[in-house]
């Protein structure tokens, strides 16, 4: 049987984050398959998406007044690739990677990882588009790509997703169902003894530093009870959050192995994002045996067991936080979290899992792609 010609495109190859290393677990299945994008910055990238043919529109700008140019031109970026010589498609994205367009005989699948914040609102990363030098056009902007960006996700012939968080947004947004598959974590860590006994005990919270992440709390939260903290990642909000922290809250910019590493020493992770799409970092603190206190919405639900690999606080406040945090410190410390045990949960996350059911989901769909256009 003839094999099917595959190309593959993800919205923005400029950092490394959880929604790239899906594509780059599915690029991991179709080796042959080019990667398209929108914007691509190889500095920011890995050998294994590198060495791949790369195909994106060369000379988009970073200025401000550039930005709101690209802004209006991303809807025709993906719909002006041409994708007529592939029989499947596969984009993975939030946004803009919907709008691709094929013909009736080919089939397109979207990784869909959320439905864009700035545009529905459903958490506070939406802010930052109501600032210069978008603040004047915002609602005119917005009304605009709303009705876009409905319009482009009725183009996929199926979508996948992270989560049954992620697929009720894409149900009450777009109305289209979606399949569940948990995307790729690396699970399989060799902890070393001597990191395990850190210098001083410190507790980990690791992420992109967004409005959305919800460090903000975090950081009142340890102000107040003056627990050691190190918070591992870089973002806009860095220099803002880093002045309003105390002396017992470090800032750290690490690789992966240096991620590793922090994960291997600390007592567990703290993860206060409301309402996360999946939330692939929880997920890592468990593979190293980590139990995580987070917040009781979204994918934390799915992927966290209260009691045995972590524990929830509900009210998105300091309150709410600090006391769970106490709790999680004392059943930390009376050796209530069975480590074991938390590492073997974390297992069913595998990057080997997502390839296996991926590629299922792929073959599958496009033997009844091809029977119905027979």
């Amino acid at each position: 049987m003839e094999e099917p010609k595959i190309a593959l495109a993800h919205e923005f190859l400029t950092q490394y984050g959880g929604a790239e290393r899906t594509i780059e677990a599915i690029a991991e299945i179709f080796t042959e398959a080019p990667i398209y994008t929108a914007k691509y910055d190889r500095r920011k990238m890995p050998d294994s998406i590198n060495n791949r043919k790369i195909i994106y529109p060369k000379g988009l700008g970073n200025k401000a007044s550039e930005k709101l140019f690209f802004l209006l031109r991303m809807p025709t970026i993906f719909e002006e690739f041409d994708f007529r010589d592939y029989d499947i498609v596969i984009s993975s994205g939030t946004t803009w990677n919907k709008g691709i367009l094929t013909k009736p005989d080919q089939m397109h699948i979207t990784y869909l990882h959320t439905p864009p914040r700035f545009l529905y609102k459903y958490s506070q990363e939406g802010t930052k588009w109501q600032k210069p030098p978008f603040k004047p056009f915002y609602s005119y902007i917005v009304n605009f790509l709303r009705l876009w960006d409905y319009v482009a996700a009725q183009r996929p012939d199926y979508i996948v997703t992270n989560s049954e968080t992620t697929r009720k947004r894409i149900k009450k947004f777009y109305g289209r169902d979606a399949k569940i598959i948990y995307p790729p974590v690396e699970v399989n860590f060799k902890s070393e003894d001597g990191l395990k006994k850190a210098e001083a005990p410190y507790f980990l919270a690791i992420g992109r530093l967004s409005k959305y992440k919800n460090f903000d709390l975090l950081i009142k939260t340890f102000n107040k009870i003056k627990y050691p903290l190190v918070i591992a990642g870089t973002g806009i909000e860095e220099k803002r959050l880093k002045s309003i922290a105390g002396s017992n809250i470090i800032f750290k910019k690490v690789s992966d192995e240096e991620k590793n590493k922090l994960l291997d020493g600390c007592l567990g992770l703290i993860n206060p994002v409301v309402d996360e799409d999946f939330g692939i970092v929880p997920v890592e603190a468990m593979a190293h045996g980590k139990p995580v206190l987070a917040h009781k919405s979204g994918g934390h639900l799915e992927t966290i067991i209260e009691g045995e690999t972590g524990l929830f606080f509900e009210k998105d406040n300091i309150d709410s936080l600090s006391e769970k945090l106490l709790d999680f410190e004392q059943m930390i410390k009376n050796n209530k979290f069975d480590h074991e045990k938390i590492k073997s949960h974390a297992q069913k996350y595998s990057k080997e899992r997502f390839k296996k059911e991926f590629e299922n989901f792929v073959r599958e769909k496009w033997e009844e792609h091809k029977k119905s256009n027979a």
